[in-house]
């Protein structure tokens, strides 16, 4: 099946066909660059972000100064010393950022996730199967602020809303950049930042976004992020796959395999078809191994 056929007819409310295409060409496993129309929407506004974030419970919040290294640990990440509706509506001078988690849990945030999901998910079904656990993250951050090099679960859409910001992304499984016991402590709770050297920085593709420009990131593809002089906010939508899941499943099968001495397996490019190892750690964790 090709990527135009893949594509609806008809107008998009936020990706055009050109950018549909573009992601066809490139899912599931290259970052490429897209274009979008969320700019200007009411729900993504600076006012009508602090209403939400203040309506949100304290879990799906995290918020801290900005300016970091690349590379940093969780534990000595710094507070900004405000509550979060001050560091929204302050952010243009308060050197912060701040993530509102799981958005898609007030009904018109669900909406505009599943829109823009809606006109994607056709060619990710030919891909990688059904769209599972859709989420949606916002980020607001202050001019010059920086995301430390990490990674994420998730296959994930960046939409830049207000101002701009540079992505400078990697390859996923790549080991030099995260080595397997990484990746299994990851899969088992562990903390999504890495640990950065300036030796990473070649190996990356950065990608300038403004607004009306979108990203899209494989699973577990290390990046970083670099803010520009405004005030920055993007809308992340994100979704598991039958692949994602796998993946999770068989580094957390290593991870057990590993702690009791046993040699571990290889995660495949396609680690959905890797079902035995995937079957025997499901019964193992259901025997409470």
């Amino acid at each position: 099946m090709t990527a135009h056929s893949l594509i609806a007819a008809g107008d998009a409310a936020t990706f055009p066909d050109s950018a549909r295409a573009t992601f066809a060409a490139a899912y599931p496993d290259q970052p490429v660059k897209l274009t979008h129309g969320l700019v200007g929407h009411g729900l993504l506004t600076l006012d009508a972000l602090a209403v939400l974030a203040e309506r949100m419970p304290a879990s799906s919040v995290e918020y801290n100064l900005g300016k970091l290294p690349l590379g940093v640990r969780p534990e000595d990440t710094p507070s900004n010393g405000l509550t979060l509706g001050e560091t929204i509506r302050t952010i243009e001078s308060n050197g912060s950022w701040a993530v509102l988690k799981n958005v898609e849990r007030d009904p018109a945030y669900a909406a505009l996730l599943d829109d823009a999901l809606a006109e994607l998910a056709p060619i990710v079904a030919g891909q990688t199967g059904p769209m599972l656990h859709r989420e949606a993250f916002i980020f607001l951050t202050s001019p010059g602020s920086v995301t430390p090099f990490h990674m994420d679960p998730e296959h994930n859409i960046l939409l830049q809303i207000m101002g701009t910001k540079t992505m400078t992304v990697f390859p996923a499984r790549d080991e030099a950049l995260v080595p397997a016991q990484k990746s299994e402590d990851f899969h088992n709770g562990g903390h999504r930042n890495l640990v950065w050297q300036d030796g990473f920085k070649a190996r990356g593709a950065a990608f300038a976004l403004a607004p009306g420009d979108a990203i899209h990131v494989p699973v577990k593809a290390p990046h970083f992020v670099e803010n520009g002089p405004a005030v920055s906010v993007s809308l992340s939508v994100t979704w598991r796959s039958e692949r994602s899941v796998a993946e999770g499943e068989l580094h957390s099968f290593n991870a057990l395999l590993r702690r009791r001495g046993l040699p571990t397996g290889r995660v495949s490019a396609r680690p959905e078809t890797q079902g035995l190892r995937r079957f025997v750690y499901r019964v193992m964790r259901k025997l409470g191994a």
